[in-house]
């Protein structure tokens, strides 16, 4: 059906259409929803929104509802699971269509979960395609500018991110950082009840859950979670050891940690989903780390950039200079998208990383030459002078596992775990960085052991 929409939409005047698409977008998702008998009224659903950490709160809560007995379906930038199935997400689509979910939502009734959680995007929200879902609890992890061109500001980003907390009900429940810029603004957007999570631990009512003895280092991350019950509260802590890394992936595991309490799962089930959790694809996931660290992220915004280069300069320093650099290998997504990130990303490797690559992305529709020269046009002064274009991704990638020393970093972000290149005129080439990095380090070793 979804199909067949988007093929009449293309007879449509532009000018038309743009008039009538909340209508168009409205009456998709009503359907969808109609056909497949409002699933989501059977089911305890959960919405993730935000700019980063979406996927690792869907897959990490996951985790923790499964490690509990019951049953439960996910929806994410990664793959869609039910129960025990799962099927990767290669849609190149983090939100599927209306009639995917309405119809992902039906299997996973049938299959018999209680629980669904979903990755929810500011896209997918400004189409519709999360109307005619009951969401019982929505969870926020951070704002940041991004997709600034396709809803016309950053305003216009953050309502959209906005409307899932509108349509919350006062039964309902929103889980809030606490940390965040914007917390008081998602606050006021809804009626429903709130849940406060941050660094200092989680807030829900009269109830509150400290965050004691947290440790982020190398080894991944370490805190205490515990309950304030007066003297009785050391009978009620959880120590949630965990082996994603950064601070960033402390606050996703106290949303999803959140998110876990409110539906009233026990310590062990907290404690347990964590530890089954030991990687997300595609995030901050490391290929190697000896003898020198290769990293592939999915960052693609100034702001993840920013977080995932802080991190591995600190990573870095364990080493003394000079075998301590940090060298990236960095592209940016064409077809329009946030044009203006482009030098900032430039700006940003600048100041981080003592060697650049820059490199094709998914450049659709516009001439990947001009991104890279965007991209470039924020670095200046001397780092000019360390950084190289080399448009084709994986000789980019050949030559900064080639570059590689004792101590160093090498990090390829943009793609993460995307299966495809995305080129002009809906083209798309088989393509993982992750795959891409694991050749070429075995190509580097062999030419070594010859050498």
């Amino acid at each position: 059906m979804e199909k067949i929409a988007a093929r009449i939409k293309k007879y449509i005047p532009k000018s038309i259409f743009y008039a009538v698409r909340p209508l168009y977008h409205f009456l998709l998702a009503f359907f969808a929803a109609l056909v497949y008998r409002f699933p989501s009224r059977a089911l305890v659903v959960i919405g993730v929104t935000g700019t980063k950490g979406k996927t690792t709160v869907v897959e990490v809560l996951h985790a923790m509802v499964a490690a509990s007995g019951a049953a439960v379906a996910s929806s994410s930038s990664l793959r869609f699971r039910i129960g025990d199935e799962e099927v990767a997400n290669d849609l190149k689509m983090t939100m599927p269509g209306r009639f995917f979910l309405q119809k992902f939502l039906r299997r996973a009734v049938s299959a018999g979960c209680r629980y669904v959680v979903i990755e929810v995007t500011s896209e997918g929200i400004a189409q519709f395609r999360h109307r005619f879902i009951d969401f019982d609890i929505a969870v926020m992890t951070n704002v940041a500018p991004e997709h600034i061109e396709s809803h016309g500001g950053f305003e216009e980003y953050v309502r959209a991110k906005l409307d899932l907390f509108w349509r919350l009900a006062s039964r309902d429940v929103a889980i809030i950082n606490r940390d965040d810029a914007l917390h008081q603004r998602f606050a006021a957007a809804t009626a429903a009840s709130k849940v406060w999570y941050g660094n200092s631990g989680i807030v829900w009512k009269d109830r509150e859950w400290r965050i004691e003895d947290a440790k982020i280092d190398s080894r991944g991350i370490e805190f205490r979670l515990r309950e304030m019950r007066g003297a009785a509260a050391r009978a009620d802590e959880c120590v949630v050891a965990s082996s994603l890394e950064g601070i960033f992936n402390l606050y996703n595991l106290l949303a999803a940690t959140a998110a876990a309490l409110v539906l009233r799962l026990d310590n062990t089930a907290i404690r347990e989903g964590v530890e089954r959790v030991k990687n997300i694809a595609g995030r901050m996931e490391w290929i190697q780390k000896e003898p020198f660290g290769v990293v592939v992220d999915y960052a693609h915004t100034p702001d993840s950039l920013k977080k995932v280069y802080t991190f591995l300069r600190e990573w870095t320093s364990r080493f003394p200079p000079p075998a301590s650099r940090l060298i990236c290998v960095l592209g940016a997504a064409g077809g329009g998208r946030d044009k203006w990130k482009r030098p900032e990303m430039g700006r940003i490797a600048a100041e981080f990383c003592h060697q650049i690559i820059l490199t094709n992305e998914d450049p659709y529709d516009e001439d990947p030459a001009r991104i890279l020269s965007e991209i470039k046009s924020g670095i200046t002064g001397d780092q000019l002078l360390v950084t190289k274009v080399m448009a084709d991704r994986r000789e980019a990638i050949r030559a900064a596992v080639r570059s590689g020393r004792e101590g160093d970093v090498i990090v390829i972000t943009g793609k993460g775990a995307e299966p495809w290149i995305m080129g002009s005129d809906g083209t798309r080439i088989s393509w993982d960085d992750r795959a891409a990095a694991r050749e070429e380090l075995m190509e580097n070793r062999k030419a070594m052991k010859i050498g």
